[in-house]
């Protein structure tokens, strides 16, 4: 008997349903409460840990993870749209885009750049896309990039966005009801500078599948450069050094947050190399989150990596209680201490001298700039028979609020 061949997967058949995977997750997350329970009882009755436990408790903990990291993928899945998706009028624009794409017939975008002197530069240059696929796109990016979902996001129409802000505030006092008012001093103010820089995908398709009317084009193009942007974007808002690219948070000045200056973001030290404290690891956590001033606090957020999040999962407070809680819903965030966790993959694991975790009010504290436009080049000669489709989008990001994000250090000082 022929063993018959398994139907590919599609975005209509998933392997399971979202609330399987979900629940395959709080199953997993009871499962490594009990075998944490145990390996700290042990701790605690013999002084030392058992190996086979602390090998379970950390197995459990990777299929947590794992269980974690497939739901946020049939979250995402369920969220793209289908290749053939219900019929929309398009407007002029995205008819004459749509021609453009398909078989590289550009007079009508041409016959709107005369008309509008606004859609693009010739085919030597590309074309801007549409409205509603530039739409969709910053919409899927918010989504995919977890940086960019927390911070401030602002469109600029220019190369670079220039933002004042006051060093010193304006001079005030208390007065009597009909006492004179003298005139106060004028604020000093600065300039930060958040320039843009280009970020590019290039996907490919065949002739076939651009002459195919039931494809979706606007669906494919950002299904095809979503990820590209959002992991090249991920890396740049935490670690970029903003040279040609934007500025991450982490490539910022550090200073002991006793020693905190506006310029420079204020770090905590665990006390230990590489690790949490011995002894009470969960304090640098609180000390961390009331290191903020209250108004920045109450919309505060945990950003670390799964690594690092794997090892906060297993502490407790003084009642017993874990820390760390999953999501209450599906597609909602991880609570620590109450706050919500958000995933960046780009954050570094723990280590000596590792700024791992970091907390703050994002956004506040950090900017994400968009030039309006996305432009695209068609090219069907470089790699034949595939058409690529050259993307590109300019983006900036950088620190706007110095007191709006503290670190930790895993270091002793």
């Amino acid at each position: 008997m022929t063993q018959s061949t398994p139907a590919p997967e599609t975005k209509s058949a998933l392997p399971y349903d979202v609330k399987g995977a979900f629940d395959d997750f709080m199953t997993s997350f009871e499962a490594f409460k009990d075998a944490n329970d145990q390996r700290l009882g042990e701790l605690e009755t013999r002084m030392s840990g058992d190996v086979l436990a602390t090998e379970k408790v950390d197995r459990i903990s990777k299929a947590l993870d794992d269980n974690k990291r497939k739901l946020d993928e049939l979250l995402l899945r369920k969220a793209r749209p289908a290749l053939g998706g219900g019929y929309t009028a398009p407007s002029e624009h995205k008819a004459a885009f749509e021609a453009y794409v398909r078989s590289g017939d550009d007079r009508a975008m041409r016959a709107l750049d005369t008309k509008a002197m606004s859609f693009g530069s010739g085919s030597d240059g590309g074309y801007l896309v549409p409205n509603e696929t530039e739409t969709q796109i910053a919409k899927r990016l918010g989504a995919l990039s977890p940086i960019r979902s927390i911070a401030s996001v602002r469109q600029v129409s220019t190369a670079l966005l220039k933002k004042p802000f006051a060093l010193t505030g304006p001079a005030t006092g208390w007065v009597g009801e009909t006492a004179a008012r003298p005139q106060t001093g004028s604020p000093t103010l600065a300039e930060l500078e958040f320039p843009t820089a280009e970020l590019y995908a290039m996907p490919s398709a065949t002739q076939a599948l651009l002459e195919d009317s039931a494809v979706d084009l606007d669906s494919w193009l950002t299904d095809e450069i979503e990820m590209a942007f959002a992991e090249q974007e991920g890396t740049a808002f935490v670690t970029g050094n903003g040279v040609n690219k934007p500025k991450g948070f982490l490539a910022s000045d550090k200073v002991a947050d006793a020693s905190w200056s506006w310029g420079s973001l204020g770090y905590l030290a665990t006390g230990a190399a590489g690790a949490f404290a011995a002894s009470n690891p969960a304090d640098k956590l609180v000390d961390l989150v009331y290191a903020l001033k209250a108004g920045y606090r109450e919309n505060g957020s945990f950003v670390m990596n799964r690594k690092t999040q794997a090892a906060v999962r297993k502490m407790k407070d003084g009642d017993g209680n874990y820390l760390w809680q999953p999501p209450a819903t599906v597609g909602a965030k991880a609570m620590l201490m109450g706050f919500p966790v958000v995933e960046a993959e780009d954050m570094p694991d723990i280590g000596t001298d590792a700024f791992a975790v970091a907390f703050g009010d994002f956004t506040r504290g950090y900017l994400v700039v968009d030039r309006t436009g996305v432009r695209i080049l068609r090219d069907p000669y470089s790699a034949k028979p595939y058409v690529l489709f050259y993307v590109t989008k300019r983006v900036g990001g950088g620190v706007q609020d110095f007191s709006a994000i503290k670190l930790l250090k895993f270091g002793t000082a």
